[in-house]
């Protein structure tokens, strides 16, 4: 049964805590995380997730990477594994997930993952690439105006990687973001998914 959504949009999850421990395996690596009621996907890894991390590529330069909307961090924690040289951050409105990855990346000895509310993340602080499985149901401005903040602050030739289901509106999204000038692309579809690779608007690339 799928849990209410408010409990993880919320800063402080009303739901009460409820700790277990699930294994991610992907093709070229495993993790051992720990999860809680009160944020995203805690029963496993989320299919969504999964496409993202198996089908993404890559950044296109180098710089910091975000995990926007990282929940107990399996995205920020796998970046970091595959890149130990960069720095990831795993921004989250919700405080129980960010403990979360912090507790998880000090477990895997992930000492480049940088947990933060979306306000402490340095205004300086620009991105080689964003890595999400956005908040849809947040609500499309809602979701829009997250998505134009971040997308900002990548660097001119950095990209950023959405995860979305089809019919909870992935090319619709997609069309959105080429009309407001982040030119898009689909990279890949697998099980209902869509992978969307977003470029910065022009203005921003120079």
């Amino acid at each position: 049964m799928p849990e209410p959504p408010e409990h993880y949009y919320a800063s402080t999850p009303g739901v009460a805590s409820s700790r277990r421990t699930i294994e991610v395996e992907l093709p070229d690596l495993r993790l051992e995380l720990v999860t809680d009621t009160g944020v995203f996907s805690h029963r496993q890894l989320d299919p969504g997730t999964r496409v993202l991390l198996e089908q993404a590529p890559p950044p296109p330069v180098r710089g910091d990477l975000l995990d926007l909307g990282c929940g107990y961090g399996p995205i920020a924690l796998a970046l970091s594994q595959r890149m130990k040289r960069r720095r990831v951050w795993a921004v989250d409105v919700n405080e129980r997930a960010l403990e979360l990855v912090r507790e998880n990346a000090a477990a895997a000895g992930l000492g480049g993952v940088r947990a933060a509310l979306p306000d402490d993340v340095p205004d300086d602080v620009r991105f080689a690439a964003v890595y999400s499985n956005p908040p849809i149901r947040v609500g499309k401005a809602a979701l829009h105006e997250l998505l134009l903040h971040w997308l900002a602050r990548l660097l001119p030739d950095g990209a950023a990687y959405l995860v979305v289901q089809r019919h909870l509106g992935a090319d619709s999204l997609a069309t959105w973001l080429n009309e407001a000038g982040h030119p898009t692309r689909r990279l890949a579809s697998r099980i209902g998914y869509r992978v969307l690779e977003v470029r910065p608007a022009e203005s921003e690339r120079r």
